[in-house]
């Protein structure tokens, strides 16, 4: 029998504690300041999106594991090792996704059930069956659902009211996926190229893959400030949208100029997870702020 941190090392908790931060910013902004929502139903969505995601995981791993094999990044997975088998490995991501969609049904509502079940066949079965070997924007397409839990959060507390709020925080994750992925893309080349998965920088090189980060990058920017444009947010997360912006555009101006520097490309994927965190963060500070005054 695999052990539980050998299960729990098929959910990628750094990755569902990433979109965790996300969906709560989303469930938090649902509400008017300086009224909070009902805590015990943010803790209900929270354990029904983390299960979700986790399920969503755990099958990207069975279908990868071939892959996985091949790869120093993930050659050490638990599926790999041998220390969860396929089967065992199936049952475990069935049972977080049963009983993760289970609590947001019984305890949240339908619409953030049923948009949570959609994500997670969108990652688990059209991102990672399909469209990771299939096409070189894998990770354009794909974005879609690992965009969606700053949704999800908000549909949990506030159903469809306001959703347009929400779709701006989607907006910002989708256009941040790219840039995120590629700059990780670039730096594991050609393990990619190894395992004849078509990321952007096997199919269409590195100067093509660079363009794009910094394209990428630029857009992100400006999508950032629609919270502040549209009314949503103030001040405090428009300087922090800039600031943390400015510095990942000069990441990847540094990737464009520095063809031959690896490390800049593994240095970029890294400050690119700090700053999702810290963006939506600075989204909940300023929608709270004027209560501490």
């Amino acid at each position: 029998m695999p052990s539980l941190s050998d299960l729990l090392g098929l959910c990628k908790l750094k990755v569902v504690s990433l979109i965790l931060l996300t969906a709560v910013v989303g469930m938090f902004l649902a509400v008017p300041a300086p009224y909070y929502p009902d805590l015990m139903l943010v803790l209900a969505a929270s354990v029904g999106i983390s299960m979700a995601s986790a399920s969503a995981a755990v099958f990207n791993h069975i279908v990868d594991e071939q892959i996985d094999i091949q790869m120093s990044r993930t050659d050490q997975r638990p599926l790999p090792q041998g220390k969860v088998s396929r089967n065992q490995a199936l049952v475990w991501g069935v049972f977080l996704g049963v009983v993760g969609l289970g609590v947001l049904q019984l305890f949240v509502n339908t619409i953030t059930m049923v948009l949570t079940f959609i994500s997670l066949i969108g990652y688990a079965v059209i991102y990672t069956m399909y469209l990771k070997r299939a096409t070189p924007q894998n990770i354009v397409i794909g974005g879609a659902a690992g965009a969606a839990p700053p949704v999800l959060g908000w549909t949990a507390i506030s159903g469809t009211q306001g959703i347009e709020y929400a779709l701006l925080l989607f907006l910002i994750v989708f256009i941040w996926t790219p840039p995120h992925f590629w700059a990780l893309a670039i730096y594991r080349v050609e393990e990619y190229r190894k395992v004849d998965v078509p990321m952007l920088p096997v199919t269409h090189g590195l100067a093509y893959t660079r363009i794009q980060i910094l394209l990428y990058t630029i857009l992100l920017l400006l999508v950032t400030l629609l919270p502040y444009l549209s009314g949503m947010s103030g001040l405090i997360y428009l300087v922090s949208a800039v600031v943390l912006g400015a510095i990942f555009l000069m990441y990847a101006i540094k990737i464009y100029k520095n063809p031959d520097d690896d490390k800049i490309a593994w240095t970029t994927f890294m400050f690119s997870v700090n700053y999702l965190m810290l963006l939506f963060l600075s989204l909940l500070v300023d929608h709270y702020w004027l209560i501490t005054l």
